[in-house]
């Protein structure tokens, strides 16, 4: 059974950094595909980033150029570096697991990341 458990969120101050860990079981993790989202109250889930097996990374516009999204096949662990935090993030972050781009079968509970401005 596929277990993923994000961890490292927080209250931070706007300009201040994060760093998300999701730690993936239960799967072969080093060929999936494993991603970001987040759900802001009142808005629908959006897409942050994901990262291909190979490691290739994709950003949303948004976040592109202050998040980096990393992958350790050795520990089945993914992470969200997030610099330059704005108010504009603050969200539950979900990390996702799948095996085609865009489609993910696995989802982790989520953890809260609240930017103070």
């Amino acid at each position: 059974q596929v277990q993923l458990v994000e961890s490292g969120g927080g209250l931070v101050q706007a300009g201040g950094s994060l760093r998300l860990s999701c730690a993936a079981s239960g799967s072969v993790f080093r060929i999936n595909i494993m991603g970001w989202y987040r759900q802001a109250p009142g808005k629908e889930r959006e897409f942050v980033a994901f990262i291909s097996s190979g490691g290739t990374t994709t950003y949303a516009d948004s976040v592109k150029g202050r998040f980096i999204i990393l992958r350790n096949n050795a520990k089945n662990t993914i992470y969200l570096q997030m610099n330059s935090l704005k108010p504009e993030d603050t969200a539950v972050y979900y990390c996702a697991q799948g095996v085609f781009v865009g489609i993910y079968d696995y989802w982790g509970q989520g953890t809260q990341v609240t930017v103070s401005s």
